[in-house]
């Protein structure tokens, strides 16, 4: 086994990961900073991948409103009070506070942010009051991940591609090194590596593997939860998970102009069920306007009416329904003149063309054309032509975790020697968030993990040999565990898609006491069962440990919520339409959860609140 040193270790190949070791090596130059990724970097992972309507990067900037030197503050606020105040308010400052500088560092990398007048163009998205969502267009954040990259690239910084972090090594109370697999090798001795660090930075997303339907691109396992939680660090909020209505097959997020568009949604049976979900007696016109609106909402939120969609869309698949969104002709009974007056003006201040006001009332698809008309090509090079009707499948998907693993004003976690960043890291975020928080925390903990991970390691004197050697037996006993692993009772594919399974059923957008109580007892009884190493390799096998780690706290901490807040619905039954109410100030807590002995264990904490 080779054993690799280094100063810092980033795990992950996001856009949280290349700000953090950017940060390292441009505050000190002689660090040795090195990257793990389990893809190809630049290639692989969240922000090289992921594409929306309209993707932000949420930022106050000198002209943003309300304006004034302080306009950071009304930031700030949307985070935690329309978060839910579930979320520390001294980070959510910190990411108010930060976000200007974050965007110009990304300007002057060349980002090409849309801008008017020589200002970054900015509109309103779900979870704020003003408008701060600076974008490029759909490819916001793969422009991100591009310009960060022809910065690293510009830098001396180690790069070990297709190499997944296994297993966390603590000594003398802090973490000093870690054991990686390479996950293209199917021999677990060949695979190992050891890494000598005197920080680590975890960057390796969420844990959207746990869905059967999410928009994460693969090895979004939950990684950086799981190895943070076996060494003892404290995770937070890990009930709250964004689900919202997205392409089955390009994992695009239907929001904005693609549901201000007014199209019909109907099951495979071609019936428009929408109605049947809300109240008795409630109008077309209400439910088109709800629709419309649901372009401003798109996670599921407990606030926002809109949720009645996605418990109609959840419930639907649950019956054994593919859904579907049909650009081709109007929802029933639909005219444009259905909407408010408030919905119109933002129809009319989102045109880019006028095709006229019969064809406007004619079919989705027209008005697609008129605010979105890019939208239409990005789908026909994906396949699916709408102007020949072709339908979109959709799907409830898993989109982000908003809790993760607890940091502090610095990413620092609760184990000395280990810094979270991005989606790994939790406190953050309330229950919602505001549309392009995610894209803006990364580069601003991502700095600041790195910077301070850099300050750190300025201070100590690590004993390489001695580490080596520990390293060394830990290693010695991982891989005789993955030995053992050659044979079992269930194949690691099948346990996978069991998780899967569970955890949509009884986690998404529907959750009852009932359902997650069957959830965590049948997790605990898969759990029993010996899973074995298959086709898929050693790597796999280790990421549905994770996995199987992450449902159970997710799971855990939405039975213990008995109410309903953001993106976690509860209800009483299954068969209810409306959800239990939320609890204020009752439930204005975020849950806890950390390992003690071999028991995961659950507490119910004030989270930091304003002066």
């Amino acid at each position: 086994m080779r054993i690799i040193n280094c100063d810092i270790l980033v795990v992950g190949g996001g856009g949280a990961a290349l700000r953090a070791a950017i940060a390292a090596k441009e505050y000190n130059k002689g660090l040795k900073v090195m990257i793990v990724t389990k893809g190809k970097l630049g290639k692989s992972g969240v922000t090289a991948t992921a594409c929306s309507d309209r993707m932000a990067f949420h930022a106050t900037l000198d002209h943003t409103e309300p304006g004034g030197a302080d306009s950071w503050r009304y930031h700030a606020d949307d985070i935690y009070r329309i978060g839910g105040k579930v979320s520390d308010y001294n980070l959510a400052e910190v990411l108010a506070k930060n976000a200007r500088d974050a965007f110009e560092y990304l300007d002057r990398l060349g980002v090409p942010f849309v801008k008017k007048n020589g200002l970054a163009d900015q509109f309103v998205t779900d979870g704020s009051e003003y408008a701060r969502a600076c974008y490029t267009g759909p490819y916001t954040a793969v422009h991100i991940e591009e310009a960060l990259m022809k910065r690293f690239n510009e830098m001396d910084i180690d790069v070990l591609d297709f190499c997944m972090v296994a297993h966390l090594i603590k000594h003398e109370g802090q973490v000093v090194g870690a054991l990686a697999l390479d996950t293209r090798a199917k021999d677990p001795g060949e695979a190992i590596i050891g890494i000598s660090t005197g920080a680590i930075i975890l960057a390796t997303g969420g844990g959207g593997m746990i869905y059967r339907h999410n928009v994460f691109p693969a090895g979004m396992t939950g990684d950086g939860y799981a190895l943070s939680y076996e060494v003892g660090a404290e995770l937070v909020n890990m009930e709250f998970i964004q689900i919202g209505i997205a392409s089955v097959k390009t994992k695009f997020n239907c929001s904005g102009s693609m549901m201000r568009a007014v199209p019909r949604i109907i099951n495979d049976a071609g019936e428009e069920f929408l109605k049947k979900y809300f109240p008795d007696g409630t109008s077309c016109e209400e439910i088109y306007n709800t629709l419309f609106k649901k372009g401003a909402s798109w996670p599921v939120s407990y606030e926002h009416k809109t949720h009645i969609i996605d418990i109609a869309l959840y419930k639907e698949m649950k019956a054994g329904h593919k859904v579907y969104l049909d650009y081709s002709k109007n929802p029933e009974g639909f005219r444009f003149d259905m909407l408010s007056e408030e919905n119109r003006a933002r129809y009319r201040r989102e045109q880019t063309r006028d095709i006229g006001e019969r064809k406007r009332n004619e079919s989705p698809l027209y008005r697609l054309m008129e605010i979105n008309e890019p939208s239409i090509k990005w789908f026909s090079d994906r396949g699916i032509d709408l102007t020949k009707g072709e339908l979109i499948e959709v799907a409830a998907c898993a989109q982000h975790f908003q809790g993760g693993v607890k940091i502090n004003e610095n990413a620092r976690t609760t184990v000395p020697g280990l810094w979270a960043v991005g989606e790994t890291a939790g406190g953050q975020h309330g229950a919602n968030r505001p549309g392009g928080n995610a894209l803006l925390d990364c580069q601003v903990f991502g700095k600041i993990a790195g910077e301070d991970a850099a300050k750190r390691y300025g201070n100590e004197n690590r004993q390489f040999e001695s580490i080596k050697k520990i390293i060394h037996a830990e290693a010695e006993k991982f891989v005789n565990k993955l030995y053992s692993a050659c044979d079992g009772e269930i194949c690691a594919k099948i346990m996978r898609n069991m998780i899967q399974e569970i955890v949509e059923s009884n986690a998404g957008v529907v959750r009852t006491g009932k359902g997650l109580q069957d959830a965590l007892q049948k997790l605990k009884d898969l759990e029993l069962k010996k899973q074995f190493i298959d086709e898929h390799g050693p790597a796999y096998f280790i990421e549905n440990q994770n996995m199987m780690k992450v449902a159970k706290m997710v799971v855990s901490a939405a039975l213990m919520r008995d109410e309903s807040r953001g993106p976690h619905l509860r209800f009483y039954r299954y068969d209810d339409d409306t959800p239990i109410a939320r609890k204020d100030p009752e439930w204005e807590k975020y849950i806890v959860i950390y390992k003690n002995g071999e028991d995961m264990i659950l507490e119910k904490r004030q989270p930091c609140v304003p002066d």
